[in-house]
């Protein structure tokens, strides 16, 4: 007896961007399959491919090589208004920067995209305001998202990429511009609808501490997948331990020293025991004997889904494309307070009395310095 179809199948898949007469390669030979239910944390330093590979996986774009089956179509015989048809049955998006519609109620932002499926204006809004009941916002359907907070923002793009009934649900940074709070809450919520609607959820984060709530973990790196939690047959535990070997409490491989914020022993790291090379994807409100939170981004401008990357198409059935935010780096400790600045590099003259003009001070105001003396 065989088993439901894969929601979506990479075979081999690559993807090459043609920049001023300058191939660059994006994917380099991709192979993934996104079962019916499966959660996933797609992961992976800037520039490693991960957005150009949600692209492709959200139909918003065509590979260059390989095969890439959605929904049980391959992208690469579809028309462009079949991969319309296709990303609005199958695929929902929900981006960092909400992409709601800003004069537009809770309720017409979520009916959205079921204007384009032809259905009626009265059972477009029966089933956004039903929708909206399950993620908890059935008492703010008539409000506009400037009446909302953030975290009530992003529960409104979550319904509103549920109200079609995909099959995967696509989520790009859901947490970037939340705080860890509710961000916390965005995701119980999105773990609760994977687990009761069966909808697949393949998430694209920098968090750690986000990816390791996964079932399943995709690392990318340089434009392929350096590790899969779930590959080769292997069952993929929630903090994505290696399977076959037991995992201490904070994720080390048992029979591996663990440093104090879980990095192995052996390893080259930072001054924390973090591989270097991963060094600027940990959050940076990461203290020492304190767990880690979210940190929000710096800026929620929109762009196209896959960041900054040139060469992608904007878009989707989901809503305008969102932006993958950059964490803020983290601060030089050369750049220290002025006030801790060496005063021998200061220029003596400044520091001359002689040097100032009397004319500049006000003798009739309490406690003005005079030349030649103090008050």
């Amino acid at each position: 007896m065989t088993g439901p179809p894969p929601a979506i199948e990479a075979v081999d898949v690559s993807r090459t961007y043609d920049l001023d007469g300058v191939s660059v390669e994006a994917l380099r030979g991709v192979s993934l399959v996104v079962q019916p239910g499966d959660y996933v944390a797609l992961v992976g330093p800037s520039g490693s491919g991960k957005s150009t590979l949600m692209h492709l996986l959200g139909g918003l774009d065509r590979p260059t090589g390989g095969r890439l089956v959605i929904g049980g179509r391959d992208v690469n015989a579809l028309t462009p208004p079949e991969m319309a048809t296709l990303r609005n049955e199958t695929i929902g998006f929900v981006f960092q920067a909400f992409h709601l519609l800003p004069r537009t109620s809770a309720v017409e932002n979520v009916a959205l995209p079921l204007v384009y499926r032809g259905v009626s204006a009265r059972q477009r809004r029966e089933r956004a305001a039903a929708v909206l009941g399950r993620v908890g916002l059935g008492h703010r359907l008539d409000h506009r998202p400037n009446q909302m907070s953030g975290g009530e923002q992003q529960r409104v793009a979550i319904a509103r990429a549920l109200v079609t009934e995909p099959t995967v649900l696509l989520a790009d940074e859901p947490t970037g511009n939340l705080d860890s709070v509710t961000g916390a809450a965005v995701l119980e919520l999105l773990e609760r609808l994977n687990a009761e609607s069966g909808v697949a959820l393949v998430m694209v984060t920098h968090d750690q501490e986000v990816a390791a709530r996964a079932r399943r973990r995709i690392t990318m790196r340089d434009g392929i997948v350096v590790a899969d939690s779930a590959a080769a047959g292997r069952p993929a535990t929630a903090d994505s331990a290696t399977a076959g070997r037991p995992a201490t409490a904070d994720g080390a491989a048992a029979g591996r020293p663990a440093t104090a914020d879980g990095a192995a022993a052996g390893r080259p790291g930072t001054a924390d025991g973090e591989d270097p090379r991963s060094a600027h994807d940990r959050p940076l409100s990461v203290d020492h004997g304190r767990p880690a939170t979210l940190v929000p981004a710096p800026s929620a401008e929109p762009r196209s889904a896959s960041g900054s990357g040139p060469g992608h198409p904007s878009g989707g059935s989901g809503g305008a494309a969102g932006a993958t935010g950059r964490l803020p780096r983290e601060a030089d400790p050369r750049e220290a307070d002025l006030g801790e600045a060496d005063l021998g590099e200061a220029d003596p003259r400044e520091a001359d009395p002689r040097e100032a003009d009397p004319r500049e001070a006000d003798p009739g105001e309490p406690g003005a310095e005079r030349p030649g003396g103090t008050t």
